[in-house]
């Protein structure tokens, strides 16, 4: 093969398939709204440790996207071997946030919508969306739960300390309760009336009370 049988191999044919100004356009805009996307996870999250690699990657994710259909709408047969590749592709990483399977999700959605053309639904879904998350997630609907972990000496030290929890919480239900000789460990879940927590000041200065620890819990963790 020569040089000028590569250059008029039909594979270059392909480069002029896309207007360069239509490949910078998508990507350009495939940044912006993955960057607005990094921007409302942000905003939005709640776990225990926040990840800036994870918000860089829906940024990476909506130019992907972006880049791939592009290719794919511009060839059939690419988009038929496109699939056969991406299908042997396994991710392994843990969702650890089930909120962030819907800004996987977002993403991808994003990047198809800009390289299929439709920028308006692609910019305005993104905005409805995003303001929709910001409304909803930051929004505190019910009292934060906490748990209270109390070890007592016996049962009516256990009594005085259950008392004095219904005086200073809105709610206050046993979760599990372990029995030893000469030591009683209660754990509670409590909802607080406000954010004074000094009745666990109180409570460890209970005679019979060895410790009184409190924590938050959202159901998944505590700390």
């Amino acid at each position: 093969m020569t040089f000028s049988d590569i250059f008029k191999s039909s594979y270059l044919d392909n480069v002029s398939s896309i207007e360069p100004f239509d490949m910078v356009l998508a990507l350009v805009l495939a940044f912006c709204v993955g960057l607005f996307i990094f921007f409302v996870y942000k905003k939005t999250y709640q776990g225990v440790m926040y990840s800036s690699s994870f918000g860089v990657t829906l940024i990476a994710l909506t130019m992907i996207t972006t880049l791939v259909i592009l290719a794919v709408t511009s060839n059939v047969v690419l988009s038929l071997g496109m699939v056969g590749a991406l299908s042997i592709v396994r991710f392994r990483t843990a969702i650890k946030e089930p909120l962030d399977i819907a800004f996987l999700f977002w993403s991808i959605a994003a990047g198809i919508v800009l390289a299929a053309g439709l920028i308006p639904l692609a910019v305005f879904g993104s905005v409805i969306i995003g303001i929709i998350l910001l409304v909803f997630v930051n929004r505190k609907s019910h009292v934060n739960p906490y748990i209270v972990v109390l070890q007592c000496d016996g049962s009516e030290t256990e009594r005085k300390a259950l008392s004095l929890l219904g005086e200073h919480t809105q709610k206050c239900v046993v979760k599990s309760k372990t029995a030893q000789k000469g030591m009683v460990e209660l754990n509670c879940e409590i909802r607080l009336k406000d954010d004074n927590t000094d009745f666990v000041n109180a409570l460890a200065d209970l005679d019979g009370v060895s410790s009184a620890v409190l924590v938050s819990y959202n159901g998944d963790y505590m700390g």
